[in-house]
């Protein structure tokens, strides 16, 4: 016997002590770089010279390049096909092996 009838939720699972452990962890990690970005923020008076403002704007292009280039091609690579599953060239296809198809695309 199910002790679980269909349409009910199953009951939640307790969270271990490693996962508790891990999000305070990742806490703490948010408050010190909060506490940093914030002496970040009041020190003194810096001046930055005119070739730092060049490196920061050339980093920030050039990440800005690298990130949408990467985006571009996953959409490339997801539209041409690209991300199915392999098959070896020559050998005929094993209609009975099972097939993963994505939810918005209807089976062929």
């Amino acid at each position: 016997m199910d002790p679980i009838s269909p349409g009910t939720k199953p009951p939640l699972k307790r969270t271990s002590i490693g996962v508790w452990v891990m999000v305070l962890a990742l806490l703490v990690l948010l408050g010190l770089a909060g506490f940093f970005a914030y002496q970040g923020l009041v020190i003194g008076d810096v001046e930055i010279p005119a070739q730092g403002y060049v490196a920061m704007a050339i980093g920030i292009a050039l990440s800005l390049v690298i990130g949408i280039g990467l985006m571009v091609l996953v959409f490339y690579s997801s539209r041409r096909g690209y991300d199915e599953q392999p098959s070896f060239l020559g050998e005929p296809p094993d209609n009975d092996a099972p097939t993963y198809d994505p939810p918005d695309q209807p089976r062929r």
